[in-house]
């Protein structure tokens, strides 16, 4: 099966669980005055016991399609943006790196840009790091940044980039790559 057949599964079987777990619920317990509902199938006990077992079944099946869907991650390697990875170690990357970092690189430009809106505001003028500019000339004070506004932006871009290209070779590699169970 490939690896997006076997996360389909994974959340059918979570529905399913759902399911056999509200069934146990309602059938924990009954008045013994009632008539048993199950009593042609051996009885609401044994039914709960074997929904009991087919949910551990369920447990079970779920874990063996994870730990064969981290076996594949991890032995497939992935090029995005001139980089190979296995695809296990992006994926880490994409949940954990990459979120933390963007968010960083758009507060250094979005702070960029206010300071530029603050400066002007002040008739003062906002320099970009490396710029050559005589201090002090007649009416004219500036901020210096100490970052290249132009790489910054390059590198969100990168960024956005890689994060498009890998949900593309993680769409194509989980509907084409199989997994053993």
């Amino acid at each position: 099966m490939t690896i997006t057949e076997a996360l389909a599964e994974i959340k059918t079987i979570e529905k399913r669980i759902i399911k056999k777990r509200e069934f146990i619920g309602q059938h924990l317990a009954r008045d013994e005055r009632l008539r048993d509902p199950f009593d042609k199938d051996g009885g609401s006990a044994q039914m709960v016991a074997r929904e009991l077992q087919g949910v551990k079944d369920l447990e079970q099946r779920r874990v063996t399609l994870r730990l064969r869907i981290q076996e594949a991650n991890q032995r497939i390697q992935v090029g995005v943006n001139g980089e190979t990875k296995a695809l296990a170690e992006w994926l880490v990357w994409r949940r954990e790196v990459a979120p933390p970092r963007q968010q960083f690189l758009r507060t250094l430009a979005q702070a960029l840009d206010k300071g530029r809106k603050d400066a002007q505001s002040k008739g003062m003028t906002l320099v970009g790091a490396g710029a050559q500019v005589q201090v002090g000339q007649a009416n004219t004070v500036n901020v210096f940044v100490n970052i290249n506004e132009r790489e910054l932006v390059e590198e969100i871009e990168r960024l956005e980039t890689i994060l498009g290209d890998l949900d593309g070779q993680l769409s194509l590699k989980n509907a084409t790559e199989t997994i053993v169970i």
